[in-house]
């Protein structure tokens, strides 16, 4: 349910991705003011995307003073192909790290803070703790070295910002490994899942929750809260112990499961090749944002049997 006392007006951008999506479920009329896809912001074309953006955002400027109905611009918008990235470097930076510059730019200017996600694709997924946001980051891929660059471009505008790193997104909109594995079990009777990647399944809707929430904490540009956070719930596990779950749990709840439990196989990710190297460990400790604010986060589990509740509507 939308927080119809929250006042924060949101200008979104990313409108139609899983993110973006969860931020329209979350808001109201009033407190989503704008909200655009690609077709109406593109963030390829890096000659026209200050001006653009300033077009868009010039008829919610004049309340600006109004300190009970600030204006926060939300980017949700990323290059998110990771094996295409491999291929389409130019875009995969111009999305993600030179727009997002522009983007922090124009915020900086018009003093509004700007919300931004990246990903645990920065770190080379080296070890068994956690990373902290202190840790050196160290990309194997494309996409993660252009991430990496889109959270130095936003830091470099020196406007107030909020840069949440997460992992393993799934949401009731658009595709992912919940929908996928959800189909593939009503299918098959067998299925491979790798086993040697750990991460935390992050729903879309904490992605756009606890941003929104903590924005009612940070009513003063000088507050030294704003930065780089670590966003993901707690606990973690492998992409089988995650498929599993999830199977299991939509097979109790009525769902039509062909698979059984004991025939989705544990895999090596050398038996699935890509293009760009994925991070064997995911883990993102999330204390500096919980101690920062005062959250407690959810399990990973709750954020799956919610998708699944709301998939089992529809």
């Amino acid at each position: 349910m939308p927080n119809v006392e929250h006042s924060t007006r949101i200008f979104l951008i990313g409108a139609n991705g899983q993110v973006g999506q969860a931020w329209r479920d979350l808001l109201t009329d009033e407190q989503l003011v704008g909200a655009v896809d690609h077709k109406a912001l593109d963030l390829s074309q890096l000659d026209e995307l200050a001006d653009r953006l300033r077009e868009h955002l010039q008829p919610h400027l004049q309340p600006l003073q109004q300190q009970s109905q600030p204006l926060v611009i939300v980017n949700a918008a990323a290059y998110t192909a990771v094996d295409q990235a491999q291929d389409h470097q130019q875009q995969a930076f111009d999305i993600n790290a030179r727009a997002p510059g522009i983007i922090a730019d124009v915020a900086a200017n018009l003093r509004i803070p700007l919300i931004h996600y990246s990903t645990d694709y920065v770190f080379d997924g080296h070890g068994e703790q956690a990373f902290v946001e202190s840790d050196a980051p160290a990309p194997l891929s494309v996409y993660g070295r252009s991430k990496l660059a889109g959270e130095q471009a936003v830091a470099a505008a020196n406007g107030a910002h909020l840069i949440f790193r997460t992992s393993w997104v799934f949401g009731v909109h658009g595709q992912n490994f919940l929908k996928t594995m959800l189909r593939l079990a009503q299918e098959r009777d067998a299925l491979s899942v790798v086993d040697d990647q750990i991460g935390a399944p992050t729903p879309a809707a904490l992605l756009a929750q606890v941003p929104f929430d903590i924005l009612r904490q940070l009513q003063e540009r000088e507050d030294p809260r704003w930065g780089l956070y670590h966003l993901c719930p707690t606990e973690h596990t492998s992409w089988h112990g995650y498929a599993c779950y999830l199977i299991r749990q939509a097979r109790e709840m009525g769902w039509s499961i062909r698979v059984t439990d004991d025939a989705i196989k544990a895999v090596d990710s050398s038996e699935f090749p890509v293009k760009a190297t994925r991070p064997h460990n995911s883990r993102l400790c999330t204390q500096k944002l919980q101690n920062a604010f005062g959250l407690t986060l959810p399990a990973w589990q709750s954020g799956v049997d919610q998708v699944l509740a709301q998939l089992d509507k529809q």
